[in-house]
């Protein structure tokens, strides 16, 4: 058995915002992807794959929604017979490895499922991200739901609200100098802690004033822009708003990038932001230069997502 291939997850803008009712993008990253499989013989890592997919299926047999249900038998079939992820997402990299893995068991078991291929209305695509919610709960303690439904949908995904999702069409890739990368951390993160700390932060009339007034204006500006295919602007605006995250932000932001993080910002050679929850894994450089980025960042390993 192999199953479909379902991609990484990149959110451009909208991490944390996006918890609050702003706006946020989600693109597939098709450099990572994961399927299901089965084998004869488990070890390593596709043993611990099945171990924790037994812990998933015990988890989503004990689910009382009236959105979702799923061929349980089957699950429990494959599971028995040595079904695993083979998956070279990396976890707790903020590229939705969780996220993979609930649009595969969805795809695979769900009944009744929403395919890719209807007409996706906004009633539907809030359905499916409903029932991701649910389901990659068991990984996060809390989530919105869009890692699995930009993975499941393989397409850019706009979040205008909670109740306001649709495609997205991005403007495609030109061979300009400028690029959005990710820097790796060499660390990886773990999601609950961070948003923990977030919410923790949200108790603020401070933190909550610059979320309303600062964080959220720069995201859904660069949003815009990127959309629009201003770059111009869109430098402009993902500038300030990595000044906003580096100040407010900064217990998201591992402590040996916080130099490198201000350096960006005072030389212009590049500009960065949180991917994901931050903590740890990836962060997301966007720069007008992209040579001239490498060598400033030549200590650290990146890797390209999309040219301007």
């Amino acid at each position: 058995m192999r199953g479909p291939l379902f991609y990484a997850k990149i959110l451009l803008f909208g991490e944390y915002g996006i918890i609050k009712d702003s706006k946020g993008l989600a693109i597939p990253y098709n450099t990572y992807r994961g399927a299901l499989k089965t084998s004869d013989n488990l070890e390593g890592v596709s043993q611990k794959s099945n171990a924790s997919l037994h812990q998933f299926y015990s988890y989503i047999s004990n689910l009382n929604s009236d959105l979702v249900s799923f061929n349980l038998n089957e699950f429990k079939t494959d599971l028995e017979n040595g079904m695993y992820f083979d998956s070279s997402i990396p976890q707790g990299y903020g590229v939705g490895s969780s996220g993979a893995l609930v649009a595969s068991i969805y795809d695979k078991y769900a009944n009744d499922k929403i395919t890719v291929l209807e007409n996706l209305t906004r009633e539907k695509l809030l359905k499916l991200k409903a029932v991701f919610s649910l389901m990659e709960s068991f990984f996060h303690g809390n989530s919105s739901g869009l890692d699995p439904l930009n993975s499941y949908l393989s397409l850019p995904i706009l979040i205008n609200s909670k109740e306001n999702i649709e495609p997205a069409g991005i403007p495609s890739q030109k061979e300009g100098k400028g690029a959005v990368f990710l820097l790796d951390s060499e660390q990886a993160g773990e999601t609950e802690p961070m948003v923990n700390i977030f919410m923790n932060k949200m108790k603020n009339e401070g933190f909550r004033k610059m979320l309303s007034e600062e964080f959220a204006i720069h995201t859904d500006a660069c949003i815009e822009d990127f959309l629009q295919g201003n770059v111009k602007s869109l430098f402009s605006n993902v500038k300030s708003l990595s000044k906003v995250v580096l100040k407010n932000f900064k217990p998201m932001i591992p402590d040996a990038f916080h130099k490198v993080w201000a350096k960006g910002i005072s030389t212009n050679d590049y500009y960065l932001k949180l991917c994901g929850s931050g903590g740890g894994g990836y962060i997301l450089g966007f720069t007008q230069d992209y040579e001239k980025a490498q060598k400033s960042l030549e200590n650290y390993k990146l890797e390209l997502v999309y040219r301007f």
